[in-house]
């Protein structure tokens, strides 16, 4: 089968596709042909970055990167019951690990996928894994529940368009930050007010929120403490790196702060599954690339201003 594999962190063109045998499914895998791949921050980093890809795959070299899949089941393992050949499956496959997905085929726990509606594409489907994933987690821990003022940071990224998505599912009223260029955009997935972080300052214009999804960090994490009453709460995404001035801030105005990272789960990816069977979640892909072309995919996430998803799709 065909791979792209990383033999050493650096540019796009470390990416090397090559042919590799098949996987061989164990006791609660499933074997999937993959028919889309999203690519994600982690993965152009992972790719770059010499510590991000020792932080995921230790000293195995070489790797092969990528987490988000949809595709058909054609084999079944052991103990798996859920799952059978035929099957429409989709998810994020085992992160933080070794996912190695940029392949025709790929081995993933059934614990990790969920059924693809059929009323969405794969490459809809691939879209919705680690990013949706991220918001589902990170709206559900910071408990967003009806009548909150939630403001998420990044709103027309990959995470931060399916948050202002699910946030108004769950009842909140939603303000975003995002680029002048992006404003429309984000008030069409639901946002009641969209701040330009660049002409706009969000600390000024915003007030009283319960809850902050923070997909950007930097003065940004440090001014979301100002607009979050006390007893709300902020995740931050980007890294765990929280600094020590953030963190007595938000100590001293009774605001809890915290970083979490997305972990595979099915049941998670059930329920993203069901929003986006209902049609209420949607997928915005901003490009799509061949699986030749999985380098180009690459440096255009790596430019950034990606409205949505990045896509790679394989015929």
């Amino acid at each position: 089968m065909k791979v792209f594999l990383l033999n050493e962190p650096g540019g796009t063109d470390n990416l090397k596709m090559t042919e590799l045998p098949m996987p061989v499914v164990k006791a609660g895998e499933v074997l999937v042909q993959v028919k889309a791949i999203s690519i994600n921050p982690v993965d152009v980093k992972a790719r770059a970055y010499a510590g991000v890809l020792s932080w995921v795959f230790g000293a195995e070299r070489p790797v092969v990167l990528g987490w988000d899949i949809s595709g058909t089941v054609t084999a079944t393992g052991e103990g798996v019951k859920r799952l059978k050949a035929g099957d429409e499956v989709f998810g994020m496959v085992n992160f933080i690990g070794h996912g190695r997905v940029y392949a025709e085929y790929v081995v993933a726990p059934e614990s990790h996928l969920a059924l693809k509606p059929g009323n969405i594409s794969h490459p809809e489907a691939a879209g919705a894994s680690m990013a949706a994933l991220t918001a589902w987690q990170v709206l559900r821990a910071g408990n967003v529940k009806p009548g909150d003022r939630v403001l998420i940071h990044g709103a027309s990224g990959g995470v931060g368009h399916f948050a202002v998505q699910i946030a108004k599912h769950l009842g909140a009223t939603v303000i975003g930050t995002a680029s002048q260029a992006n404003a429309d955009f984000v008030r069409k997935l639901g946002a009641d007010e969209c701040y330009d972080y660049a002409t706009q300052q969000f600390e000024k214009l915003a007030g009283d929120i319960d809850f902050v999804l923070d997909a950007v960090q930097g003065s940004t994490l440090t001014h979301s403490i100002e607009v979050v009453r006390k007893g709300g709460a902020i995740i931050t995404i980007p890294s765990p790196a929280i600094p020590e001035a953030d963190q007595q801030k938000a100590v001293a105005k009774g605001v809890k702060l915290s970083h979490i990272l997305v972990h595979s789960n099915g049941d998670d990816m059930a329920s993203i599954a069901h929003l986006l069977g209902s049609g209420r979640l949607k997928t915005h892909i901003a490009e799509q690339f061949s699986f030749e072309n999985m380098p180009s995919a690459h440096a255009r996430l790596e430019r950034g201003n990606v409205r949505g998803k990045i896509v790679v799709t394989l015929s």
